[in-house]
């Protein structure tokens, strides 16, 4: 099932498969720069695979989600 993420990445890698971008640093994301790239490295973040797998934002999510089921 093709998935398109082209609103999601830079437009150099609109044509690169998910892997591909899974291991392309953090700024091939739209809307994030190298400086922002910088700053996560920081953290031990350095590709977007690191920031998808990155214990804290998926505790986040996970808050996010349920609290929304919370009554």
């Amino acid at each position: 099932m093709p998935i398109n993420v082209n609103k999601a990445v830079d437009k150099s890698y609109e044509t690169k498969t998910l892997h591909e971008i899974a291991a392309a640093p953090v700024s091939a994301l739209e809307g994030l720069t190298e400086e922002h790239g910088k700053i996560l490295a920081q953290l031990g973040i350095k590709t977007i695979r690191d920031l998808g797998e990155w214990k804290f934002a998926n505790w986040a999510r996970a808050i996010v989600e349920l609290a929304a089921l919370e009554e």
